[in-house]
């Protein structure tokens, strides 16, 4: 499976999970962080971000943290649209996956 794939300058990433971090903000910090080194190799950044969808775990329990981080994270002059829902993931370690598209610089 692709990280990255690019088409008519619209950079489309993967699901990414981190299963590294035990609790949610660990996770989400660095599943962000791979979004940005993805982004950076396809020649664009989170400023240029199109859509996203986000899957927690526990949507009950995580979203508020979830919301702070990505709020914290993403450019706050040009917000991506975002769809954010409840859904049980790969593996019972991951807590949140984050997919997004953005358009290349």
């Amino acid at each position: 499976m692709s990280q990255a794939v690019v088409h008519d300058n619209i950079v489309y990433l993967s699901g990414q999970v981190d299963g590294t971090a035990p609790d949610l903000e660990g996770q989400m910090k660095n599943v962000l962080t791979k979004i940005d080194g993805l982004l950076a190799e396809a020649g664009t950044d989170k400023s240029r971000l199109l859509t996203s969808s986000v899957w927690l775990k526990d949507i009950g329990r995580d979203f508020g943290a979830m919301n702070e981080i990505w709020n914290g994270w993403i450019d706050p002059e040009n917000k991506p649209v975002r769809a954010t829902v409840e859904s049980n993931l790969a593996m019972p370690n991951l807590l949140v996956e984050v997919q997004v598209t953005a358009a290349k610089k």
